[in-house]
């Protein structure tokens, strides 16, 4: 394995979704692809283990160094509730910035976003002391955090440090 090349998200609408991480996350449209679908049989099966009358679009977008792989799709059956973190298959988004108020000041103005308690600090022994975070969702309910490293070290001398650090501030 050389790098993690992209994460993969379902949303229920995807110019929304786009629109969403290019102007209020500083994202970078890369492409939209499809529709796909596949009219001879269980291809969609096969290739993507959904329905296989399902169809899909797609889209990427750059979020820093990682590629945000949007899917929307038409499919019989497929469930519309948004899993809880606590649920199996559940999940969240985490974004570093400089400046946790900040993104969370700018947040409270994103119409449909709903902001959770926070900015919350770690515990002084925790592998990643000195970060304060904070979870928002989107309008579609995708649930994301807004993390950071209060003192700009990136966890220095932490089991944190170890992790992937952000990508160096743009211009």
């Amino acid at each position: 394995m050389r790098s993690l090349d992209h994460v993969a998200l379902t949303v229920p609408d995807l110019h929304q979704a786009i629109a969403f991480f290019v102007e209020h996350v500083g994202g970078e449209f890369v492409f939209l692809d499809g529709p796909f679908a596949d009219d001879e049989g269980d291809g969609m099966t096969r290739r993507l283990n959904v329905h296989p009358e399902a169809t899909c679009t797609l889209a990427m977008v750059r979020l820093g160094r990682i590629n945000l792989e949007l899917f929307e799709y038409s499919a019989p059956e497929r469930s519309t509730a948004q899993p809880r973190n606590s649920d199996i298959g559940g999940h969240h988004l985490a974004l570093y910035v400089d400046d946790v108020d900040a993104a969370r000041a700018y947040l409270s103005y994103v119409p449909g976003v709903t902001l959770m308690d926070g900015p919350n600090g770690v515990a002084e022994n925790s592998p990643v002391a000195g970060q304060r975070w904070f979870y928002f969702t989107t309008p579609w309910g995708l649930q994301m955090e807004i993390t950071s490293c209060s003192d700009g070290t990136f966890y220095r001398g932490r089991p944190g440090e170890r992790m992937a650090p952000p990508a160096e501030r743009r211009g």
